[in-house]
């Protein structure tokens, strides 16, 4: 097995190391995405909008859903497969932006894919807006050697076109909704139907050439909608839509109550994680409750909950009141820019301390990777740059911790160093945020993260492969840097076995 980050900065994927042969596999031209951009901000205003002027996902989810129950699709929404009691399967989240970060992540993905049973993309199939445009080289593409099925849910991103794009690729709906009576004039829903964004009429032209690179029979799945249950072995899969602004509508919240009294034992993939970057966001249902208090119960029998949106790949054992461990997990590094890890404080919460917690990539690599990234935007390389190490000892510093890689030569961490994580948004101990809170972690990661994709690696992306069988199931982070060592042999960053009993 190659090293991982927690073992060598080779492992990390610093160094001169030999770039991978992912870039044999992308187009000629690839557009590269801003998150800075005015113009494609505008074009991703609708999650602005549902916040300011109310949320309609829950209504359009309704009326897809019912069309695809009158299409024929099973009213319990459960895809029934005949996978042996022992049998593997990939999760990738936060997918694609079409560039070398996505791209980076594929041949480690098909390696330790092979023989998988099926693959579960968690949240944010297309980015900026889910434009059935986008795909081509977005999905299909990137994955049409993958030779088993692909299910979804959807990330916010993909709802930015009222999800047609994603109904028509995974739902196999390709007719748009009938338009509904126009709301009362000067009313909230009248100022928001004004500014919505919608589809282009000519949008998804080329779609169906696009499908012939995933066109063999056994790389095909047909959804009942945007949210389902997977029976497969002796598991249920259940992956649920949280729409634009993480909340699910009363409709799927009930469904979700009634799906999770079987008795399997349960894995919930979402796209609101219910941990992340040290706290507990349970997800509110429409109607009163949340879906962490349904995963919870006990007569439920969830194992672990799989959020995507957040760029990087966290894990948060909980220890529940009955005695059982529930593993919470962040898995969206699949492709989108890297959400940075060196912001999240020392964890504590639920239970769960620094030394059960564990994130990937490494806060250390996290602030070192963004401090190279502005030291160039900014033209002060010899100022902001910081090296692994010094990187490391700072954030080991500020968390009261030991560095979690064997260090090399002892690092002093002087002024300048301690001044630029603080810049940063380098994350500190709990007590010390209660006596000097500034907005710095706030800003830093609402607004500079966004703008922070990058083209050379390392990469820091990732993705899971569960192998399940009658008594457990071992859960594996592998890492994709982008670079030669790691695409041929993905090393894994975390690993833990999960009972079913």
């Amino acid at each position: 097995m190659s090293d991982s980050s927690r073992d060598t900065a080779a492992g990390a994927g610093w160094g001169d190391a030999d770039r991978g042969a992912y870039r044999q596999l992308m187009p000629g031209r690839v557009e590269k995405i801003s998150w800075l951009n005015p113009r494609l901000l505008w074009a991703a205003r609708n999650g602005v909008l549902a916040s300011w002027f109310g949320d309609p996902t829950g209504r359009t989810r309704g009326r897809l859903v019912a069309r695809r129950a009158s299409a024929g699709a099973p009213d319990d929404k459960v895809i029934r497969r005949t996978d042996p009691d022992e049998f593997s399967f990939m999760v990738i989240g936060d997918t694609g932006e079409g560039d070398d970060p996505q791209y980076a992540v594929v041949p480690g993905f098909l390696r330790v894919g092979q023989g998988t049973s099926f693959a579960v993309l968690a949240s944010d199939v297309i980015y900026p807006v889910g434009s059935a445009d986008d795909y081509g080289v977005k999905f299909f593409r990137p994955y049409r050697d993958y030779p088993a099925p692909i299910y979804a849910i959807p990330g916010n991103h993909d709802w930015y076109e009222d999800l047609g794009a994603f109904m028509r690729v995974f739902c196999d709906d390709a007719a748009p909704l009938p338009a509904e009576p126009a709301p009362r004039p000067l009313t909230r829903a009248w100022l928001r139907s004004l500014l919505w964004h919608r589809p282009r009429p000519e949008d998804g032209q080329g779609l169906e050439r696009a499908r012939e690179l995933r066109g063999n029979p056994g790389q095909q799945a047909v959804q009942p909608g945007p949210y389902w249950a997977i029976d497969a072995g002796p598991v249920r899969i259940i992956g649920i839509d949280t729409g634009l602004l993480g909340v699910l509508d009363a409709e799927q919240g009930a469904w979700l109550r009634e799906v999770s009294r079987c008795p399997r034992p349960k894995i919930l993939i979402t796209g609101s994680p219910l941990y992340v970057d040290g706290e507990r966001r349970p997800c509110p249902t429409e109607g009163g409750g949340t879906v962490d208090e349904i995963v919870t119960a006990p007569a439920h029998h969830y194992v672990a909950a799989i959020g995507g949106d957040i760029h990087n790949y966290q894990r948060y054992p909980v220890r529940l009141p009955d005695g059982r461990t529930l593993q919470y997990v962040v898995a969206g590094g699949g492709g989108a820019f890297m959400h940075a890890t060196h912001t999240i404080p020392r964890v504590s919460v639920a239970g769960v301390t620094e030394g059960d917690f564990r994130c990937y990539p490494l806060r250390g690599d996290s602030l070192a990777f963004y401090s190279r990234l502005y030291g160039r935007r900014l033209r002060l390389r010899r100022f902001f740059a910081l090296t692994e190490e010094e990187a490391q000892a700072v954030v080991a510093e500020r968390l009261g911790i030991a560095p979690t890689r064997t260090p090399g030569p002892r690092v002093r961490v002087t002024r300048r160093i301690r001044l630029i994580a603080s810049l940063l948004g380098a994350g500190g101990r709990p007590e010390r945020r209660k006596r000097f809170r500034l907005p710095v972690r706030k800003i830093y990661t609402q607004l500079f993260s966004p703008g922070s994709a990058t083209y050379s690696p390392p990469f820091f992306k990732c993705f899971l492969r569960l192998d399940v069988s009658p008594e457990s199931i071992r859960l594996r982070c592998h890492a994709a840097t982008g670079n030669l060592a790691q695409e041929l042999n993905p090393p894994v960053e975390d690993e833990v076995v999960i009972p079913l009993g």
